[in-house]
Order: structure tokens, then sequence, then C-alpha cells
């Protein structure tokens, strides 16, 4: 069974990774970069910190506890209990894999840290802010996420387990700041 999921993994990712384009190979690469990520995490601070002002220590400690949950459970817990290669470092596809980047990442990829915190971030704000903007914010997630299969580092079940490890890292911290910091909480669903 499990082999069968591996295959099937390794097929489906051959393909996506397949549909690919020399025009957008440096597109991808930028937003698989986390140089990209920088500006846009910036401005969301500068958001949070211009609507709660002071009461913003608490979403920055929030994002602190959030993002550290999320790449800690894909990066130090899934990556190196379960040592999947990375399709860049598996024997038996590695030539027929479409590699973007010069270096393909560190040699296992299960689960996808890009997209453990990606869609963190993303349910978060969703949960909090409500509205189309933290919608958009999933599909950053979901191209940011794509970018890692296109570039040729990570499978499809290891964006889906990031991304699950993502979602489940914000209901943990929706609901501790939830209880925390009813307050802000309530301030931030008064403005939106």
């Amino acid at each position: 069974m499990i082999e069968s999921l591996i295959e099937l993994d390794q097929q489906f990712f051959l393909w996506l990774n397949g549909l690919h384009a020399d025009w957008l190979d440096p597109i991808m690469l930028a937003i698989t970069g986390r140089n990209i990520w920088i500006p846009l995490y910036a401005v969301i601070l500068f958001l949070v910190i211009r609507k709660l002002k002071w009461q913003s220590w608490s979403m920055i400690l929030a994002f602190a506890l959030l993002i550290t949950l999320a790449d800690q459970a894909a990066s130090g817990f899934f990556k190196p209990f379960f040592e999947r290669f990375r399709p860049c470092h598996e024997p038996a596809i590695q030539d027929l894999v479409h590699l973007v980047k010069s270096s393909c990442g560190g040699q296992y990829g299960f689960a996808s840290s890009h997209a453990s915190n990606t869609f963190a971030l993303a349910f978060f704000l969703f949960f909090i802010y409500r509205n189309v903007y933290a919608k958009w914010m999933i599909a950053w997630a979901v191209v940011v996420s794509y970018s890692r299969i296109y570039v040729g580092v990570h499978y499809p079940g290891d964006i889906i387990m990031g991304a699950i490890l993502g979602v489940l890292a914000a209901v943990i911290t929706y609901q501790l700041y939830k209880r925390i910091f009813p307050n802000h909480l309530e301030k931030i669903h008064s403005t939106v």
C-alpha cells in the first residue's frame, strides 16, 4: 500500500514537474526563494502594527509561535523521522527531474517547510481577519507550494503534508491567541 502511494506520488511529481517552460523558470525560482517573502511579511507586519498599535506585540508573539510550530514540525520532526529523499536526490528518478536551481537543498523533503510555513501564515491570517485579503494569502501558499514541485525539490505528498502541518499550526496558534488575547481579537474583528 505505502509503495503504491510512493509510486503514485513520484508519477504525479514527474507530471507536474514536467509542466515547465523556460520563461517560467526564473519566475518560479523567485517565488520559491525566501527573498520574495521578506517584503510580503514586512507589509503584513506593518499592517498589523498600524491596526493594533501597542497591542501588536501579541500578534508578533503569535506569528513567532506559529512559524516555530510549523517549521519545527516539518524540519525538526518529519524530515529526520521519515528520511524521504527529495525527488532531486532520489536515485530512481533524479535524472528525470527538471531542476531549476543549481542546488537541490537538504537530503530529505517530507514534509515541505515552505508549504508548512506559508499555509500556517495564510490560515492564521484567514482565521484572524476573515476577509478577502486573507483568502489571497491562501492562494499565495498554493502558488509557493507548487513552485517547490516545479523547481524539482518536493513531491506533491511533501506539499500536502506540509500544508496539513501548517493548517494545524494555524489552528493551535489561533485557539491560543483567542484564549489568551480575546480583547485584541475583538479589536481586530471590530475594524475588519
